[in-house]
C-alpha cells in the first residue's frame, strides 16, 4: 500500500508542478486566476449568485488577508468590481467585469487551448475518466482537510 500511496503522491505533485511551474498562468497570479475561475463560472451559470469575499475564500481555500490582497488587485486592473448587496447594506458582493477581464479571458482561452490539445492526445474517454477520478480525489480530500 506504501508504494500506491508514493505513486498517487507523486502523480498528484507532478500534476501541480506541470500547471503552476509551466506558468500555464502568467499575466496573474495563481490565486488571482483561481479567483476569476470561481468568479467566471458564476457568471456563465444558468442562474448566477451573488458571490461574497467569504464565499470565495471558501470556494479557494484561501486565506480571507490574503483574499482581500488578491480582490484589491484585481480591482485595480478593473478585472473585478465590488457591488454594496441590496439586500443587505453589509453584505459587498464581487463579480467578474468580464468587459475589462480581457487578461483573464486571455489565459482562460490558453488553458482550454492546453486542454483540448491534452484530450486530443488522450481521447475523451479517458478525459471523462479523468474528470470523474479528479472530482473524487478534490471532494475527499475537501471532506477530509476542511
Amino acid at each position: 500500500m506504501n508504494q500506491l500511496q508514493e505513486k498517487l503522491l507523486s502523480s498528484w505533485v507532478r500534476l501541480s508542478t506541470a500547471v503552476v511551474n509551466n506558468r500555464v498562468v502568467t499575466n496573474m497570479s495563481y490565486n488571482e486566476s483561481l479567483v476569476c475561475h470561481v468568479l467566471y463560472e458564476n457568471s456563465v451559470a444558468e442562474k448566477p449568485l451573488e458571490i461574497t469575499a467569504t464565499d470565495l475564500c471558501e470556494a479557494t481555500h484561501i486565506l480571507k488577508s490574503q483574499m482581500n490582497r488578491i480582490l484589491t488587485s484585481l480591482e485595480s486592473k478593473n478585472i473585478i468590481t465590488r457591488i454594496r448587496s441590496l439586500k443587505d447594506k453589509r453584505q459587498i458582493n464581487i463579480a467578474l467585469n468580464m468587459d475589462q477581464a480581457g487578461l483573464f479571458k486571455t489565459q482562460h482561452e490558453h488553458i482550454i487551448k492546453l486542454i483540448d490539445t491534452i484530450i486530443e492526445r488522450i481521447g475523451i474517454d479517458t478525459a471523462k475518466d479523468a474528470i470523474r477520478i479528479f472530482d473524487t480525489i478534490s471532494d475527499t480530500a475537501d471532506e477530509l482537510l476542511h
